[in-house]
């Protein structure tokens, strides 16, 4: 196959993609046979003038001779960008693998683990997908928290309840990114995602294409076992022998993927005395929420119609020398209660398919590092927790809320105004300057009254922050080797362990993970 790279087409025009392959190959439309899309991303360069960009492979007669006489620098041939494994390990399992956490990560490392017949266990502590729905849904209106099935625990991880965004910054050599796009599709997803630049599921969608691949595991000789939570694991002899769950049954097995999530802190809290862990970095900080027809107008030129609602990602280095950025941007999103701990709040964004609501939101964060918690493995947690008490008192268990000038003004605010809120979870008003260290409310102003220079009016009045934002990543990191092995037979993976942060970067590594057990086991026998 041939690919054409930079075609450039306006947004408002719908134009023949396979004339204007055709054209650029100066050959007859007839003898393009397949075209297929490989790439979209805008062009907001010279708005309001906005372009589709087009990457796109074709099949065409003549391939050979056009590809030689053919000097345009964005035609070439086609690379091989699939996904290709095969396993090659040699030593015994006795037992099943297991898999702790059905999160992106969990997902695909067991997806792939079944394909090539390893049979795994996934043990989930949150319930099924159907299940777990509803009772995220029944704390959102009634405050009733479940604390092990919730918006960070249950089937599909903490990204289901958010954007289902899937872009990612991870290198990827081997292809995988394509691989796990190919496998949401499969599942249900939008086919759209195999090219789009920033490609996203949504929340109401993702959790079809969970179930779908579900199904697909199970099939393949998976197995998930929900409401089953890691307790305890038995190492002897600096190796793994069994595990325990629910502190009352013994799993016996080779190997566990402890792809735990970035909230399971009653599980680090039990890992911490077995594994080697450190403390890392993360951030915190609040979300704010604008009209999405300003955003609009500010990244296009103009409210198009043409165009989904559009995003922002946004930078700043403040005076005290804090990074501060955007984070988890929900284009025509809503800000949701996404506490996990009774007595704790903590809030996250989300979006549906459509992205449709009338205002944007994004989290603003700043960088928090051991130098500012402690550097013992388990302080990055207490600060999160701290943290997150403040919010819950301040909000007497609800979202503490506040409008941006009164913010600045340190005044508690009395009513919502030219912005109306969209929240999944019950707010109330109250002083968000009594939540952070004065560094953190300094790096929060300072960056938002930045932000204004690049996005006009992202300092209105009236935008509405809430709090808090504080999990962004993982506050620990379980130390691995080349191998992805931490003690013989465990394997720390995903967000949680401290190796992505996303859905697509814990997918990635899950297939990682699922690749070095391979490289060192048998398939299981028949």
């Amino acid at each position: 196959m041939i690919r054409v790279r930079q075609i450039q087409v306006p947004v408002e025009t719908n134009i023949d993609l396979k004339n204007e392959v055709a054209k650029i190959l100066r050959i007859n439309i007839n003898d393009i046979k397949n075209i297929r899309i490989n790439k979209e991303s805008i062009d907001a360069r010279k708005k309001p003038n906005i372009f589709y960009i087009y990457e796109v492979d074709c099949e065409v007669l003549n391939e050979n001779k056009i590809l030689k006489y053919n000097k345009n620098t964005n035609v070439l041939k086609t690379p091989d960008e699939e996904y290709k494994f095969t396993p090659s390990g040699s030593e015994e399992l006795e037992y099943r693998p297991v898999i702790v956490g059905a999160g992106p990560a969990g997902l695909f490392c067991a997806y792939n683990l079944s394909r090539y017949g390893y049979k795994p266990i996934i043990i989930e502590r949150g319930e099924k997908i159907e299940d777990r729905v509803k009772k995220v849904e029944e704390f959102w209106n009634t405050n009733k928290l479940d604390i092990n099935s919730n918006v960070q625990f249950g089937e599909g991880g903490a990204g289901t309840f958010s954007d289902g965004k899937l872009n990612t910054m991870v290198k990827d050599k081997d292809h995988k990114v394509k691989e796990i796009f190919k496998t949401f599709v499969n599942c249900g997803a939008d086919s759209k995602i195999l090219y789009k630049n920033k490609p996203h599921i949504g929340t109401d969608e993702l959790r079809h294409v969970i179930i779908n691949l579900r199904n697909e595991i199970i099939s393949r000789g998976g197995e998930i076992r929900y409401n089953t939570c890691l307790t305890d694991i038995i190492i002897e002899n600096n190796k793994l022998t069994k595990i325990e769950v629910n502190n009352n049954e013994i799993i016996n097995t080779n190997v566990v993927v402890l792809a735990i999530g970035h909230s399971a802190r009653d599980t680090f809290y039990m890992l911490n005395n077995k594994l080697k862990m450190e403390a890392k970095p993360f951030a915190v900080g609040v979300r704010i929420q604008h009209p999405q027809e300003l955003i609009n107008i500010s990244q296009y030129g103009k409210n198009n119609k043409y165009l989904e609602n559009a995003d922002y990602k946004l930078t700043y280095q403040s005076s005290n020398n804090r990074g501060v950025y955007t984070f988890c941007m929900c284009p025509g999103g809503y800000v949701v209660n996404a506490s996990s701990e009774e007595g704790l709040l903590a809030i996250n964004g989300m979006s549906n398919k459509k992205r449709d609501t009338k205002n944007a939101n994004s989290a603003i964060v700043v960088t928090v590092s051991p130098k500012d918690f402690g550097e013992n493995p388990l302080d990055g947690i207490e600060f999160q927790r701290n943290l997150e008490k403040q919010a819950y008192t301040l909000g007497k268990g609800y979202i503490p809320v506040q409008l941006y000038k009164d913010y600045k003004d340190n005044v508690i605010s009395t009513s919502f105004r030219s912005v109306e809120p969209v929240f999944m979870g019950k707010t109330t008003f109250a002083n968000l300057n009594l939540l952070f260290p004065e560094y953190i409310n300094i790096s929060l102003k300072e960056a938002i009254e930045n932000y204004s220079l690049k996005i006009k009016e992202f300092n209105m009045d009236d935008s509405i922050l809430a709090g808090i934002e504080s999990r962004t990543s993982s506050p620990v990191r379980i130390e691995r080797d080349e191998n992805c092995v931490s003690i013989k037979g465990i394997y720390p993976c995903g967000e949680g362990a401290g190796y992505a942060g996303g859905i697509t970067s814990a997918a990635m590594d899950g297939l990682k993970v699922s690749e070095n057990i391979m490289k060192t086991y048998k398939m299981l026998a028949k």
